[in-house]
């Protein structure tokens, strides 16, 4: 079984290079459009980019196993609840976003709104002179390693920017609003909810009851952060492994 790992933003898939070493399955990484690569126009908002996941994994020799952190586990949660797609499982560590009473951290609702949102990620991209303040300043203390930002921060150009506007700035109020009652409906494809108790916005009791409503697994990664695959790769591998060891052949 192939296991399609999904990142998130602002990163690469060089967030999981940790974990793919300690997997024995086949792996692939998919790299969103905008974030170091071309994005087409019609990538303009949440939607569009679930279609263009669900386009690249009925691509695969499928059924996959599908691993998505930040952004890509809610990608990775619209596919598997609203397309017709090869996944056998999913994988993601940000459910409480699909809560009704889920509410964005702070430099999200500032990238929600216009033109705050594009003043603060100019503000964000590396000078060409070097200095100040970058993505990769705001997410080390998160977990993400320093190699792993600089290269988020060399690919930061006014693209990848005006995909994280496009992004954010279709999923007011939450995914609750409209990509949750999606999930009201039985999914085939089993699923695994991860909880790294450390990150500042973890919301544990609201992926509980996300776990509970679609009767997904749950597990904590007591104390680890948001970038907990760079943090403790082994760990993190494990709870994929008991995740798919429990699933039916």
């Amino acid at each position: 079984m192939t296991v399609v790992f999904v990142h998130g933003v602002p990163e690469t898939p060089t967030i999981w290079n940790g974990i793919r070493d300690r997997i024995e399955q086949p792996t692939v990484t998919l790299r969103l459009p905008g974030f170091g690569s071309p994005r087409p126009a019609r990538l303009r908002d949440k939607e569009a980019y679930a279609a263009w996941l669900a386009d690249e994994l009925r691509a695969m020799d499928g059924p996959v196993d599908v691993v998505g952190h930040d952004w890509g586990g809610h990608l990775a949660m619209r596919v598997v609840s609203a397309y017709d797609v090869p996944v056998r499982s999913w994988v993601s560590d940000v459910a409480h976003g699909w809560h009704p009473d889920y509410q964005w951290h702070e430099a999200a609702t500032l990238w929600q709104r216009s033109p705050e949102g594009e003043e603060s990620l100019a503000g964000l991209r590396k000078s060409p002179t070097g200095g100040g303040y970058t993505f990769g300043d705001a997410l080390q203390p998160r977990g993400m390693s320093s190699e792993l930002a600089k290269e988020v921060d060399d690919i930061h150009d006014e693209e990848m920017s005006a995909a994280i506007l496009a992004l954010y700035r279709s999923a007011w109020p939450n995914f609750h609003a409209d990509w949750g009652r999606e999930f009201d409906r039985p999914v085939t494809a089993r699923g695994l909810i991860l909880t790294p108790t450390g990150d500042p916005g973890a919301q544990p009791a609201q992926d509980r009851a996300i776990a509970a409503r679609l009767g997904a697994q749950l597990t904590e990664l007591d104390g680890l952060t948001h970038s907990w695959m760079l943090q403790n790769p082994e760990r993190g591998a494990d709870a994929l492994r008991r995740f798919w060891a429990s699933l039916p052949d």
